[in-house]
């Protein structure tokens, strides 16, 4: 049984023959666990959030030509991503790293403005995750696409030439 105890003292200099109050707190510690298990049971935890991806069709593709000009490869290394504009053979802007968020964020709009400027079309983005990223950097990569709203875009794996250039980088 739990119990407060106030023990009686002295006031002015004289003794007081009060008997010691005793509070049970029994009642209260039931309560307090009650109240504890109600609200963990009603309470509702936070929903995973799923992100919406739309793949096209196979026989689609074929027959969606992207210029090399128009197009910026996203490599997502270890830590870093490495970028580029054009066709990893011949890129028209040399690969360069970056950091995940708001630099890459810079970046795509900057590429975009260019590549809408020289060619008057929307920019394609090629996403291509190497075995050394994380889950959490396509998904930030994939965040930065939709924060910039850039509407072509397309997860790919990664091929030999980019791996190669990510090694030279120090990122894979």
């Amino acid at each position: 049984m739990a119990e407060l105890n106030l023990s009686s003292g002295k006031s002015g200099g004289r003794q007081t023959n009060k008997l010691p109050v005793r509070v049970d707190l029994t009642a209260l510690v039931d309560l307090a666990f009650l109240l504890i298990t109600f609200f963990m049971l009603t309470t509702t935890l936070a929903r995973s959030r799923a992100m919406q991806l739309v793949m096209p069709d196979k026989s689609v593709i074929a027959d969606m030509p992207v210029p090399a000009s128009g197009t910026m490869t996203i490599c997502l290394g270890k830590g870093q991503a490495m970028w580029y504009l054009g066709m990893a053979d011949k890129p028209i802007i040399a690969p360069k790293l970056t950091f995940y968020g708001n630099d890459l964020n810079k970046i795509i709009l900057e590429i975009r403005k260019q590549v809408k400027a020289t060619s008057g079309r929307d920019m394609m983005v090629i996403v291509k995750p190497s075995a050394h990223s994380v889950y959490n950097n396509l998904v930030s990569t994939i965040d930065e696409l939709n924060i910039t709203q850039t509407n072509r875009y397309a997860i790919v794996d990664i091929a030999a030439k980019d791996i190669a250039l990510l090694k030279q980088k120090g990122v894979y």
